[in-house]
């Protein structure tokens, strides 16, 4: 499926996929460890595959969508959101921050953002400093969400053992008040780390089709995945140990361990006996 270009920035570009029906998702391009170059964009099946439109937008550079070519995208999602009687989208930590900055032109009525970020500005996020070195060029008031606050629904997920990201997702809440919280602990930044690891986020997208995203679903999602998750007992051990609970450490470490060798295990060749 190849997608047709509904905007070409040097600094955004927005792509589509499955034009022409009634329902839009839209999803974003997270930060990037090496920016500078758009990458060719892939339908989301999931949503294609059930008569939706996709729309991808992405930024060359980590600059949160805030640039020269901001206020000319959002004109042309305000047109194009036009020709959909629904639309829900998702996105993660930069990609987050961005849906909520374009929800109202995208007319946005429900939304999945995994470890958001609520901006870089340092008057804005005076606690967080993970990102200054891309807010030198941020407009704080062009990048502001407080001002573009809607009443769309939707889950924002953050894992609680990440303070900043609680932080900036309480923020959220505050300009977005029909959002709710889903707390998944030691799912990290992004917090859908245990989620991916169990092979579950397909289930997790899959939450965005339905009338209301359910938080008790997306709860039960982590919790049965987190039973198996390696990485969920490795990082509550770390958190627990750091607290001073040595006793339910330990007890995290094991079960990690447990679980490590039971994957090798089974990822042995048959014949051969697992290191």
């Amino acid at each position: 499926m190849r997608p047709a270009r509904l905007f070409d920035g040097d600094l955004i570009r927005a792509s589509v996929f499955n034009p022409g029906q009634r329902r839009l998702f839209v999803s974003f391009r997270q930060r990037l460890d090496t920016p500078g170059a758009f990458a060719d964009p892939r339908p989301v099946r999931s949503f294609t595959g059930k008569g939706m439109t996709h729309l991808h937008l992405q930024a060359r550079w980590n600059d949160w969508y805030i640039n020269a070519e901001t206020e000319a995208l959002e004109s042309v999602l305000a047109d194009f959101a036009r020709g959909f009687d629904h639309a829900c989208a998702m996105g993660f930590s930069m990609g987050g921050y961005a849906v909520f900055r374009f929800a109202a032109a995208l007319r946005l009525a429900q939304v999945i953002a995994v470890s958001p970020q609520y901006s870089i500005a340092p008057a804005h996020v005076p606690f967080d400093r993970r990102y200054r070195d891309c807010a030198a060029g941020f407009d704080a008031d062009l990048g502001d969400l407080a001002r573009r606050g809607t009443d769309l629904s939707g889950v924002i997920l953050a894992d609680p053992f990440r303070p900043l990201d609680l932080g900036n997702a309480r923020l959220i809440q505050a300009a977005f008040p029909a959002l709710r919280l889903a707390r998944l602990a030691a799912g990290g930044h992004p917090a859908t780390g245990v989620l991916g690891e169990a092979g579950r986020f397909g289930k997790l997208q899959a939450q965005l089709t339905k009338a209301e995203v359910p938080l008790r679903r997306v709860l039960m999602l982590h919790r049965n995945a987190r039973r198996q998750s390696v990485k969920y007992w490795r990082h509550l051990a770390q958190r627990a140990r750091k607290t001073g609970h040595g006793a339910l450490a330990d007890e995290a470490l094991r079960r990690a361990a447990q679980l490590q060798a039971q994957t090798s295990g089974q990822s042995a060749s048959p014949g051969q006996t697992a290191p």
